[in-house]
Protein backbone atom coordinates (compact mmCIF):
# COMPACT_ATOMS: atom_id res chain seq x y z
CA UNK A 1 0.00 0.00 0.00
CA UNK A 2 3.06 2.92 0.57
CA UNK A 3 4.88 1.84 -2.67
CA UNK A 4 1.61 2.28 -4.42
CA UNK A 5 0.83 5.82 -2.57
CA UNK A 6 4.61 7.01 -3.40
CA UNK A 7 4.05 5.65 -7.00
CA UNK A 8 0.96 8.02 -7.00
CA UNK A 9 2.57 10.75 -5.18
CA UNK A 10 5.52 10.52 -8.02
CA UNK A 11 3.46 10.34 -10.51
CA UNK A 12 0.83 13.84 -9.65
CA UNK A 13 3.99 15.10 -9.16
CA UNK A 14 5.24 14.96 -12.27
CA UNK A 15 2.10 16.16 -13.30
CA UNK A 16 2.36 19.31 -11.21
CA UNK A 17 5.71 19.94 -12.28
CA UNK A 18 4.88 20.41 -15.91
CA UNK A 19 1.41 22.65 -14.65
CA UNK A 20 3.22 24.82 -12.65
CA UNK A 21 6.02 25.02 -15.21
CA UNK A 22 8.58 23.63 -12.68
CA UNK A 23 12.08 22.25 -13.69
CA UNK A 24 12.81 18.95 -11.21
CA UNK A 25 16.39 19.53 -9.88
CA UNK A 26 19.51 18.45 -11.82
CA UNK A 27 20.08 15.91 -9.20
CA UNK A 28 16.92 13.74 -9.44
CA UNK A 29 19.13 10.92 -10.99
CA UNK A 30 21.58 10.71 -7.92
CA UNK A 31 18.46 10.77 -5.31
CA UNK A 32 17.09 7.80 -7.28
CA UNK A 33 20.27 5.93 -6.92
CA UNK A 34 20.73 7.51 -3.59
CA UNK A 35 17.14 6.37 -2.42
CA UNK A 36 17.75 2.99 -3.27
CA UNK A 37 20.93 2.70 -1.69
CA UNK A 38 19.28 3.73 1.37
CA UNK A 39 16.14 1.52 1.03
CA UNK A 40 18.28 -1.35 0.17
CA UNK A 41 20.97 -0.50 3.03
CA UNK A 42 18.83 -0.01 5.82
CA UNK A 43 16.95 -3.61 4.57
CA UNK A 44 20.17 -5.33 5.51
CA UNK A 45 19.63 -4.67 8.85
CA UNK A 46 16.40 -6.33 8.93
CA UNK A 47 12.90 -5.28 8.72
CA UNK A 48 13.30 -3.02 11.88
CA UNK A 49 16.22 -1.32 10.31
CA UNK A 50 14.07 -0.67 7.00
CA UNK A 51 11.29 0.23 9.02
CA UNK A 52 13.52 2.90 11.33
CA UNK A 53 14.63 4.13 7.60
CA UNK A 54 10.92 4.65 6.32
CA UNK A 55 10.54 6.26 10.17
CA UNK A 56 13.53 9.18 9.43
CA UNK A 57 12.62 9.94 5.93
CA UNK A 58 8.85 10.14 6.62
CA UNK A 59 8.91 12.33 9.08
CA UNK A 60 11.85 14.48 7.18
CA UNK A 61 8.93 14.59 4.38
CA UNK A 62 6.00 15.80 6.41
CA UNK A 63 8.38 18.36 7.68
CA UNK A 64 9.11 19.20 4.47
CA UNK A 65 5.78 19.41 3.00
CA UNK A 66 4.41 21.48 6.23
CA UNK A 67 7.06 24.15 4.94
CA UNK A 68 5.83 23.93 1.62
CA UNK A 69 2.28 24.49 3.02
CA UNK A 70 3.14 27.38 5.46
CA UNK A 71 4.83 29.11 2.20
CA UNK A 72 1.83 28.80 0.01
CA UNK A 73 -0.61 30.13 3.02
CA UNK A 74 1.41 32.95 3.22
CA UNK A 75 1.42 33.63 -0.70
CA UNK A 76 -2.30 32.90 -1.48
CA UNK A 77 -4.29 30.13 0.16
CA UNK A 78 -7.15 30.82 -2.55
CA UNK A 79 -4.77 30.33 -5.34
CA UNK A 80 -3.22 27.41 -4.75
CA UNK A 81 -6.38 25.96 -2.76
CA UNK A 82 -6.12 22.92 -4.98
CA UNK A 83 -2.25 22.32 -4.54
CA UNK A 84 -2.73 22.83 -0.83
CA UNK A 85 -5.63 20.03 -0.76
CA UNK A 86 -2.89 17.77 -2.77
CA UNK A 87 0.08 18.50 -0.71
CA UNK A 88 -1.88 17.98 2.89
CA UNK A 89 -2.78 14.45 1.63
CA UNK A 90 0.38 13.53 0.55
CA UNK A 91 1.94 14.49 4.35
CA UNK A 92 -1.13 12.99 5.23
CA UNK A 93 -0.02 9.77 3.30
CA UNK A 94 3.72 10.31 4.67
CA UNK A 95 2.52 11.01 8.37
CA UNK A 96 0.57 7.08 8.04
CA UNK A 97 3.91 5.33 6.55
CA UNK A 98 5.90 6.79 9.91
CA UNK A 99 2.81 5.59 11.87
CA UNK A 100 3.30 2.07 10.23
CA UNK A 101 7.02 2.09 10.68
CA UNK A 102 7.11 2.49 14.25
CA UNK A 103 4.06 -0.10 14.56
CA UNK A 104 6.38 -2.15 13.25
CA UNK A 105 9.44 -2.10 15.10
CA UNK A 106 11.47 0.99 13.54
CA UNK A 107 12.58 1.66 17.76
CA UNK A 108 13.82 -1.73 17.95
CA UNK A 109 16.64 -1.24 14.97
CA UNK A 110 20.19 -1.58 15.76
CA UNK A 111 21.46 2.13 16.81
CA UNK A 112 18.20 3.52 16.01
CA UNK A 113 18.82 7.05 17.24
CA UNK A 114 22.32 7.57 15.44
CA UNK A 115 20.59 5.64 11.89
CA UNK A 116 17.07 8.19 12.17
CA UNK A 117 19.33 11.28 12.92
CA UNK A 118 21.94 10.57 10.20
CA UNK A 119 19.21 9.72 7.63
CA UNK A 120 17.42 13.08 8.20
CA UNK A 121 19.99 14.90 7.90
CA UNK A 122 20.65 13.49 4.48
CA UNK A 123 17.52 14.18 3.49
CA UNK A 124 17.46 17.56 4.49
CA UNK A 125 20.74 17.86 2.82
CA UNK A 126 19.19 16.62 -0.42
CA UNK A 127 15.99 18.86 0.33
CA UNK A 128 18.70 21.91 0.67
CA UNK A 129 20.26 21.05 -2.64
CA UNK A 130 17.34 20.58 -4.52
CA UNK A 131 15.54 23.73 -3.84
CA UNK A 132 18.82 25.38 -4.71
CA UNK A 133 20.23 23.25 -7.94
Amino acid sequence: QMWNQEKDHLKKFNELMVAYRVRPTVLLPFWNVAGFVLGAGSALLGKKGAMACTVAVEESISDHYNSQIRTLMEQDPEKYKELLQIIKQFRDDEREHHDIGLEHDAEAAPAYSVLKTAIQLGCKAAIFLSERI
